[in-house]
C-alpha cells in the first residue's frame, strides 16, 4: 500500500475531519522534531557535564577552572553554577547589597539553586509538548473517528439501503483516525520517558556538583 495514498485518505472528508487530520499531522511533526532535537542536545549535554565536572576538579584553582570550562561546557550547564558562586563571594566581600549580606552558606545555596534551575529549564524545554501530544493525540484521533462514523451512518441512512458492504467501508475509513491518533501518541510518550531519564541523570550530576561546589567555596571563603 502506498503510504502517500493512506495519508491522502485521512484528508478525504469534511472540514472537521480534515481539521482533525491536520492537527494530528502537526502534532506528529512537532513531536518528532522535538525528539530528534532533544536527543542531539541531551547527548551533547550529558558528555559536556561529565567532562566539565572532571575538568573542574583537575584545575589548580577556581579561576583557572572557569577558564577551562569555556572549552568543555558547550551546553553552558556547569559554568553558570561556578559563575554565580564566584559572583556571590565577591558580593559578600563588598556587602553593598542585601544579596551580599547574611550567612554565606545560605547565600550560596540561593544563587546555586537559581543557577541550577536555569540550567534545568534548558534541559526541560520541549518536554511539555511531548507530554501534551502523548496525552491528547489519542482523543483527537477518537474525535475524528466518532465524527467520521456519524457522517457515514447519516450517508447510509439517507441512501435508504443498509448492508454490511455499505457500513464496513465508511466505518473502516473512520477508524483510521483512531489508529493515526495512537501512531502520533506512542512515539511522543516513548520520547518523553526516554528523554526524561537522560534529563534526570544530568540533573543528578549537576545537583551533586552544586553541592560540592558550595562546600568548596565555603572552605575557600
Amino acid at each position: 500500500m502506498n503510504p502517500l495514498a493512506g495519508l491522502a485518505a485521512l484528508f478525504q472528508g469534511d472540514a472537521v475531519h480534515n481539521a482533525v487530520a491536520l492537527l494530528l499531522l502537526l502534532m506528529s511533526v512537532g513531536s518528532w522534531l522535538v525528539i530528534v532535537w532533544k536527543s542531539w542536545l541531551l547527548r551533547r549535554a550529558l558528555a559536556d557535564v561529565a567532562r566539565s565536572i572532571a575538568a573542574f576538579w583537575q584545575a589548580p584553582d577556581v579561576t583557572q577552572a572557569l577558564h577551562t570550562l569555556q572549552a568543555f561546557d558547550r551546553s553552558a550547564l556547569v559554568r553558570p553554577l561556578l559563575q554565580s558562586g564566584q559572583e556571590q563571594i565577591a558580593q559578600t566581600h563588598s556587602a553593598q547589597r542585601l544579596a551580599g549580606q547574611g550567612d554565606l552558606g545560605a547565600q550560596l545555596t540561593r544563587v546555586l539553586r537559581e543557577a541550577l534551575a536555569t540550567s534545568l529549564r534548558k534541559l526541560q524545554s520541549g518536554q511539555v509538548l511531548l507530554a501534551t501530544v502523548g496525552s491528547v493525540a489519542p482523543f483527537v484521533g477518537l474525535l475524528g473517528t466518532v465524527w467520521g462514523i456519524y457522517h457515514a451512518l447519516i450517508t447510509i441512512a439517507s441512501a435508504g439501503q443498509v448492508s454490511i458492504d455499505k457500513i464496513a467501508g465508511p466505518v473502516g475509513e473512520a477508524l483510521i483516525m483512531t489508529a493515526a491518533g495512537l501512531a502520533v501518541a506512542i512515539p511522543a510518550v516513548l520520547g518523553y520517558n526516554i528523554l526524561g531519564r537522560v534529563i534526570n541523570r544530568i540533573e543528578a550530576d549537576l545537583d551533586g556538583f552544586a553541592r560540592d561546589l558550595r562546600a568548596l567555596l565555603l572552605t575557600q571563603a
